[in-house]
Order: structure tokens, then sequence, then C-alpha cells
């Protein structure tokens, strides 16, 4: 229940969550959980991580670029795992692992939500999940208390109720067409869209994918629950060679505004 508390808390105090992405593993575990610490200290309010995946259809390309970096250095499910449950013994920020569908059918449906549990892991998203698949892993997730968290496409407006039913934590928008990345003017065209989902929703609506300064967030924020943040923290991570002190500096700048 830590994504929902931290949606009601963040409402009382009008304020909108910023949800912060990382790839697991790049460019090392032990990397990883040092920015976990900076973005918390930063002021996000939920942290993604990324599992790497050989063929990364959603993520744009300095996402892939990070997930080939994590699997070149040897990152596997279960290192992740094994991080993740050390990152959630110092730390109660909220924790989605965002993941292809085909790392957890290899890894085994049950076994993967069983140790997503054990490990702390309060939701995970899963871009490319067939529809059709999808009551198998949400009936697992729930019984094991962990949120499924849908994405929704712009080109889906009439599927968004459909796709929306029987999930919980948030609604992970994509805020423009194609894959993940910063996009340099997107928000007039996605407005109506996201009051579409927000009309739609009974649970909080969170816009990625393009997001990348300050400027971005105070366009959305009053349209949305949250904001979520990826390729740019990626690249922000690579420009200063991993500097905790400049990824929380960042992390603080871009969350004033959320």
């Amino acid at each position: 229940m830590r994504i929902k508390d931290t949606f009601e808390a963040l409402k009382v105090k009008e304020k909108k969550a910023f949800i912060g992405y990382l790839t697991a593993g790049d460019p090392d575990l032990n990397k990883t959980e040092s920015f976990v610490y900076a973005l918390e200290k930063g002021g996000a309010d939920i942290i993604e991580l990324g599992i790497p995946f050989s063929d990364p259809l959603a993520d744009g390309p300095t996402i892939q670029e990070a997930g080939q970096r994590a699997l070149q250095a040897g990152v596997t499910v279960d290192k992740i795992l094994n991080t993740t449950r050390r990152i959630r013994s110092n730390t109660n920020v909220p924790l989605v692992y965002m993941v292809y569908y085909n790392t957890i059918l290899i890894y085994g449906l049950e076994k993967f939500v069983k140790c997503c549990d054990e490990v702390g892991i309060d939701g995970i998203i899963v871009p490319d999940l067939p529809y059709e698949e999808r009551d198998v892993l949400l009936d697992l997730l729930e019984r094991y208390g962990i949120d499924f968290i849908p994405l929704i496409a712009p080109t889906s407006k009439d599927r968004i109720k459909k796709v929306i039913e029987g999930c919980s934590g948030f609604v992970y928008c994509v805020s423009s067409l194609g894959v993940t990345g910063g996009r340099s003017n997107f928000y007039g065209d996605i407005i109506p869209y996201l009051r579409s989902v927000k009309e739609l929703s009974d649970i909080p609506v969170a816009v990625g994918f393009g997001i990348s300064k300050r400027e971005d967030v105070e366009q959305l924020e009053n349209e949305v629950d949250g904001v979520i943040v990826g390729s740019a923290i990626i690249r922000k991570i690579q420009e200063t060679d991993g500097d905790t002190v400049a990824l929380e500096s960042y992390i603080k700048e871009l969350s004033e505004g959320a």
C-alpha cells in the first residue's frame, strides 16, 4: 500500500508525485543503489527500477543503451532482486519494477511475483504485456499485494477504461506516441488526452515518456497526480559520471516543480 499511501499523503499537501526511473545495473548495481538514495534525497516520491531486456521495444535510445550496458556488465534478475532487498532495508520509498513480460515468463510467473514481494517491491509495470494474457499475472499480483500499473497510450482512448480495470497504484500515461525519451514540445497535444484518462480512472494518473525539465513538470502538473522522469535522469548520470550530488541536485530542481 506504499504507493496508495504516498499519493494520498501528497494530495493532502496539494502536491504531485515525482517518480524517477533508473536502469538497474547501469553502470553497476552498487551505483544503482546509491542513485536510488540520491533520488530519494532529491525529492523523488516513487522510484522505478528498469530490469534490462535484450529487446526493449518501449524504450528510447537512452534507456536502451543503459540496458545494454547493464546486460554487458552481467546484471541478472536475481542480482537485481538482491540489490532491491538491500535498498528496501534502508528506505521506505515505494519501489516499482518496469519489466518486460518475456523476462517474467523466463523467470517463472509466480516465482517472480513471490520474489518481488519478498524484496519489498510495491508495483510492476509490464510495457509489452498482451491484454489477453494479463489476468493470470493480475491475480498473482493481487494475491501478493503488489500493484499492477497499466501503461496507457494516446492511441488507445477507446480501450482506456478496459485497460485500467483491475489495476492499482497509478496509471502510467505515455505522453507522446512511440518510445520513451525526451520530447522538445509535447504538452499542447496531450492535455485533452490526460483529462480523458483522469475522468475514467479512479486511481492516480501519472505522465511520463518525454519529461526532462522543470518547465515540462509545470506544464503538466495541473492535469495529473504525478510526473515520471526517466531518460533525462539516465542522461544526467552519464553527463556527470554518476555523481550522486549532481543527481540529487537535478532531482531537487525537477521535483520542486511537482
